[in-house]
């Protein structure tokens, strides 16, 4: 079994959640909430589209079940639906994913009754799954009936957020793939004024990274918007929890400039956001504070109530991969935002697309009123991690030997050891590495003036790092 909390849950393959380990772990985790106190009466479940998603949810709901737990079956809804339907009653939750990767993955994602779980308790989950043996269930657990509630009130609460035809006039073609939340996404559009097509629903699983889109589904989406004139092509990933959008000229709106954006619109003044982000965050002039952190949820969480805690303030939370959250009750227009502490894909689109369309332009437009850069991120899949971290570490520790493998790195004026390294370089661009939390990855961000050496840079940064593993192993061997 190689099952290990990433950023964001407990993630592996899908056969590693077998169901004695689904008993172990969710027990573990109600086990965890009943010596604190915070255990209730119900326990709510929702999964994603993945083919091994149903079953492992119905030994999530068994390991409750047996403990006379009752289960709330959300169904298959987005990730922010099932943690906004149980915060706002008091009850955990759980979400079966594995969001971005590949169809072979899986994972449970833990709510407390009070919010996501955080990194502190993953090792006291860890130490009662160490100790414990699998549940002796014979009769299988039938999940109840799913409560369609849960993707109703998430749907309301953002067609009532947002005024009316606010969205008039935009012409969009919605990527539902196999997107868990491609149908609510379509319906909230919809609602707010927006004349929309669906370009493509897929009944196989489709695997969309955000942060790592693949050149084979911009190209499917400039045909998509040669052949429909689509003012934009809007999309999440799998579990709903990372926004994608597409500009009229088929680019990508990256998820941190989505943040930005979506953050002024909505009038917030204090911003947290991990360090991989966009140097424009702070370049843009727009925050009264923002906050760095590491890389995934908890610690953009963690910083966000410290945040709240020091100012008394509403704040917003955003990472690379466009994933938006809340905290606090948040005054808009005469409306109230209320908080969201879990990433969530629909409002940073609803927020940029009703901007554009206030301020009357287009997405292209819209992004070049910020400070001038360009990111580009990319990824390598398989790796072993163990000589990934070897080689991160000699070029942190040695001048020499990262300006002998990426020379651009001679320039290092400051590196950045919060997650990974970041090399900031003397004309403003940077070099990120760092490894995944959720798979075996290593990923690497490049911010540079323009696009055309951002991405030049990233592919030599990613072939210099796939040789460099390689000869590593070659050495090992």
């Amino acid at each position: 079994m190689d099952l290990k909390f990433g950023t964001s849950g407990l993630r592996g393959l899908a056969t590693d959640l077998t169901r004695d380990v689904c008993h172990l772990y969710v027990g573990a985790f109600l086990d965890l909430l009943a010596n604190r106190g915070q255990l209730h009466d119900a326990l709510c479940i929702g999964r994603d589209l993945r083919p091994s998603s149903p079953e492992i949810a119905a030994w999530c709901a068994e390991a409750a079940a047996a403990r006379g737990i009752g289960v709330v079956n959300a169904g298959t809804v987005p990730t922010p639906a099932v943690a906004r339907y149980a915060l706002m009653r008091g009850l955990p939750a759980i979400m079966v994913t594995a969001s971005h990767n590949p169809v072979a993955h899986n994972g449970l994602k833990f709510y407390r009754p009070d919010g996501e779980l955080m990194k502190d308790d993953e090792a006291p989950i860890q130490a009662i799954v160490a100790a414990g043996a699998p549940l002796s269930v014979s009769t299988p657990f039938a999940l109840p009936q799913a409560q369609r509630r849960v993707a109703t009130e998430y749907v309301e609460s953002y067609v009532s957020l947002f005024p009316a035809d606010c969205l008039k006039g935009l012409r969009l073609g919605i990527d539902q793939h196999s997107a868990v939340g491609g149908m609510l996404l379509l319906e909230v559009l919809t609602a707010l004024g927006a004349d929309c097509t669906v370009v493509r629903r897929s009944d196989s699983f489709i695997a969309v990274d955000t942060e790592a889109l693949e050149p084979s589904h911009l190209a499917l989406a400039e045909g998509w918007l040669r052949d429909g004139g689509y003012d934009a092509i809007v999309s999440t990933d799998g579990d709903g929890d990372r926004p994608l959008l597409l500009n009229a000229e088929g680019r990508q709106v990256p998820g941190d400039v989505l943040g930005i954006l979506a953050a002024r619109y909505l009038g917030y003044n204090h911003v947290v956001t991990p360090v991989s982000s966009t140097s424009a965050v702070e370049r843009c002039g727009v925050f009264d504070s923002v906050e760095r952190t590491r890389i995934g949820s908890p610690f953009v969480i963690a910083a966000m109530q410290q945040r709240m805690a020091e100012t008394g303030s509403a704040v917003a939370g955003f990472e690379g991969n466009g994933g938006f959250l809340t905290g606090g009750n948040h005054a808009w227009r005469g409306r109230t935002l209320a908080p969201l502490m879990t990433r969530d894909a629909i409002l940073p689109l609803l927020a940029v697309l009703a901007m554009a369309r206030e301020w009357r332009i287009s997405l292209v437009d819209l992004v070049a009123r910020l400070p001038a850069g360009a990111k580009a991120t990319g990824r390598l899949a398989d790796i072993d991690t163990a000589r990934a971290r070897s080689w991160i570490d000699t070029l942190v520790a040695s001048e020499r030997e990262r300006s002998r493998a990426i020379p651009v790195l001679s320039g290092t004026t400051e590196i950045v050891t919060l997650d990974g390294a970041k090399f900031l370089l003397g004309d403003g661009s940077s070099i990120h590495f760092r490894l995944s939390g959720n798979a075996p990855e290593l990923r690497c961000y490049v911010e540079c003036p323009d696009a055309g050496r951002a991405n030049a840079q990233l592919m030599l940064a990613l072939d210099v790092a796939r040789a460099s593993l390689a000869d590593r192993a070659m050495r090992a061997v």
